[in-house]
């Protein structure tokens, strides 16, 4: 995205239409919101700014989770407003999901007057504290003179590095007050590409493998990234699986899937896992789930030859210790895998197909008592549904059936919570 920044003017705005006006330079389309008095003069300037679409929802709650998903479907940070309080508390389910997900997603609140901060005035709440352990940044505009620039940071934290979740407080003041204010350009997305050493040591690795496997997952991917990496696993022959909630990121119709780590995984799958010499993780955190209770992948030292590749480099290494960590944002890697020249042949042909074997195997709605077949009737809806179809899922067990017997088939056709 580009554009230039404009100078201080004599035209004076108030904050909330200096705030709309950078949501309209950053590219904005669309908020999610549930509103509230503490951010009135934002709603007033949406007014002026008919391009972006406000969705209005019944809970806070809803509203965050819609935006979550369209940074899910998007790669661009979802936007949400909610007012201070309640609303606040209420939004913190979409934002969890959106830090454990890595999505981009930028949350607004309307807070209390300057003047009567730190009084316990009326729904009052220090969001620094509240959300410090389910956002990358929280901050709160104090002057309007400093919303450019700290909505320009918000955008780029959420988008950058590893991709996740923004709060900015708006004290309803702050909001109606006037100010002069140039504006500040469209954010950029920018991620770090991997060092042509550490990918040709990544083929080095893989080459002396007898039973790799890929594991993809997190943020920061897109169509094109997941073709590239598609092409790179063809190419070498190289089983993959995906990580929890993360069944769109390969196409499940390639030889080389090899399904599913998280909820409802095949027992033969996680016994793969844990017998691999190499691990090639990329964008996954190796969390809980995708590590069945960090028992196929043990901390803090693998059994596996770990080869983590990661866009945040905090995370490489802070629970397991890779033999070679990445730093790179995705779509840099997966076009440099794709570069890497592929050999003759490799010797872990009968372990990738048996992987595949198994996957097929799991893939078969299983009998359960009951005249209703749940995994009958998704494998049906599997069979039928357009291929662009968006599946949306919780996060219970209810869901296993979905994760076992729906083949996914292209990518940001998964949205789970």
């Amino acid at each position: 995205m580009t554009g230039a920044a404009t100078a201080p003017s004599d035209n004076l705005r108030t904050g909330g239409q200096i705030l709309v006006d950078q949501l309209r330079i950053h590219g904005v389309e669309r908020v999610f919101c549930v509103p509230g008095e503490s951010y009135l003069a934002a709603l007033d300037a949406f007014v002026d700014a008919p391009e972006i679409h406000v969705v209005t929802a019944r809970q806070e709650g809803g509203a965050a989770i819609m935006a979550e998903a369209h940074g899910k479907l998007t790669g661009a940070p979802g936007v949400c407003f909610v007012t201070r309080g309640p609303g606040a508390t209420n939004a913190s389910a979409g934002m969890h999901i959106a830090f454990q997900d890595s999505t981009p997603i930028i949350l607004f609140v309307g807070q209390v007057a300057r003047a009567t901060a730190d009084r316990e005035a009326f729904q009052e709440i220090d969001y620094r504290r509240m959300y410090g352990q389910l956002a990358k940044w929280v901050g709160q505009i104090e002057d309007p003179d400093r919303i450019p620039e700290m909505v320009s940071r918000a955008f780029h934290t959420a988008v950058n590095g590893r991709p996740g979740p923004v709060v900015l407080a708006l004290p309803e003041d702050m909001l109606v007050q006037r100010a002069g204010v140039g504006d500040a350009r469209a954010f950029r997305e920018m991620q770090p590409a991997p060092p042509p050493a550490d990918m040709e040591r990544l083929r080095a690795l893989l080459l002396k493998a007898e039973r790799p496997m890929a594991l993809l997952g997190g943020g920061g991917w897109d169509r094109q990234a997941v073709a590239g990496f598609e092409a790179f696993a063809q190419a070498f022959d190289l089983p993959v699986a995906v990580s929890f909630r993360c069944q769109a990121y390969f196409d499940n119709r390639l030889d080389e899937y090899a399904g599913h780590a998280g909820v409802a995984t095949d027992p033969a799958l996680n016994d793969r896992i844990a017998a691999a010499d190499l691990l090639l993780v990329a964008g996954a955190r190796l969390g809980e789930a995708t590590t069945g209770g960090y028992t196929i992948v043990r901390p803090p030292v693998p059994e596996q030859t770990l080869i983590h590749v990661y866009p945040g480099a905090e995370e490489l290494g802070r629970v397991y210790q890779p033999f070679l960590g990445i730093n790179s944002g995705m779509k840099h890697f997966a076009a440099a895998a794709a570069a890497l020249d592929a050999p003759d042949s490799v010797p872990w042909g009968a372990w990738r197909q048996a992987a595949r074997d198994e996957y097929l195997a799991f893939l078969r709605p299983h009998p359960v008592p009951g005249d209703v077949q749940i995994g009958e009737v998704v494998a049906w809806l599997s069979d039928r549904l357009p291929e662009d179809s968006i599946l949306c899922n919780g996060a219970g067990n209810y869901n296993s059936w979905l994760h076992r017997n729906f083949v996914f088939k292209g990518y940001r056709t998964q949205i789970g919570a």
